[in-house]
């Protein structure tokens, strides 16, 4: 009876051992059973490299078995009910899907987006006493930044009931050149060149900034070109009033054969009427030069509208019969 006692004791023993190492090793238990027989496509391991990623990176990305996805597949893998664009996503327990933006002018957005959702596989892992510490050096980071693109970014996902700082570990790691030391050495478990995804984001973020700055330059300089048009005609339209006036005069005098008097007023007439059409000359060029800003303008805002088509992974709308 006693043998039979301790005989289930050592049991119960060994089961809750086996359960704990279980548990200790339940990332790498599930990783292997993911990576079995998973080979990634060569342009998953293109991703991984411009990303800027190390082993362990690539491992984390890897086990998720990332999609590059067109729109169609995308929104089917990426249920998202946010009136929003979403590049990627990281559904935990199934897979990383990214939406395969093409347009060159935006080369390395897919980089970015694929280190940002490997981020999320790799915050999850988190134990608690990393957590803790990883989640306050990212709160007290943001705290001090000075950049309204990403405070921006932030808020959104605030407003939408994202976890924030879930958040804020993909983004520091994946779109902020300066870190705190601490920080940046937590992120080298991901990275073996991290400036590498980093200036990918610069670059695609530079090809949205360029022409939003151009864009908004140019409405003030049109603004302005505007209201010197405005003045200038109204000076005309006054100048025109006052020579109709003067040319009535001179008509007068020629009626009335006072021919020294009109002859005395031909003079500084015709200066005026000079001064009339060097004014008309100068707005005609005014407005030869707001048309063509407005051309430029309109050119380089089809450039933004087309680049924000490009990475808009919302489905299609369809018409009504």
């Amino acid at each position: 009876m006693i043998r039979s006692k301790r005989t289930g004791v050592i049991i119960t023993a060994l089961l809750l051992a086996i359960l704990g190492m279980l548990w200790w090793q339940r990332w790498n238990v599930y990783d292997a059973l993911r990576l079995r027989n998973y080979q990634a496509s060569s342009q998953i391991v293109q991703l991984a490299s411009e990303a800027g990623m190390n082993d362990h990176g690539r491992h984390l990305f890897y086990v998720y078995h990332p999609e590059l996805d067109e729109k169609q597949a995308f929104n089917q893998n990426c249920k998202n009910n946010e009136q929003t664009i979403v590049l990627g996503c990281y559904v935990d327990g199934e897979g990383i899907y990214i939406y395969n933006v093409t347009d060159p002018r935006l080369q390395g957005i897919t980089q970015v987006t694929a280190a940002h959702e490997m981020l999320h596989a790799a915050y999850g892992r988190l134990n608690a006493s990393d957590k803790t510490r990883i989640d306050n050096l990212l709160n007290q980071t943001y705290a001090k930044m000075d950049n309204a693109r990403l405070k921006e970014t932030i808020e959104d996902y605030r407003k939408n009931g994202a976890d924030v700082t879930n958040e804020l570990h993909s983004i520091l790691g994946t779109e902020t050149r300066d870190l705190p030391p601490e920080l940046e050495d937590y992120y080298s478990r991901y990275f073996s060149n991290r400036t590498q995804v980093v200036e990918q984001s610069e670059k695609y973020e530079q090809a949205f900034e360029m022409r939003k700055q151009q864009v908004g330059d140019d409405d003030k300089q049109l603004q302005s070109l505007k209201q010197q048009i405005d003045t200038a005609q109204n000076d005309l339209s006054r100048q025109k009033t006052s020579l109709d006036q003067d040319r009535a005069r001179l008509d007068g005098l020629l009626a009335a054969k006072q021919y020294e008097a009109y002859n005395q007023g031909v003079p500084g007439f015709n200066a005026k009427v000079n001064s009339y059409n060097a004014q008309a000359k100068h707005i005609g060029q005014l407005i030869d030069q707001y048309n063509n800003l407005v051309a430029q303008r309109n050119a380089i805002a089809t450039e933004e509208s087309e680049l924000i088509q490009a990475i808009d992974s919302r489905p299609s709308t369809v018409p009504e019969q």
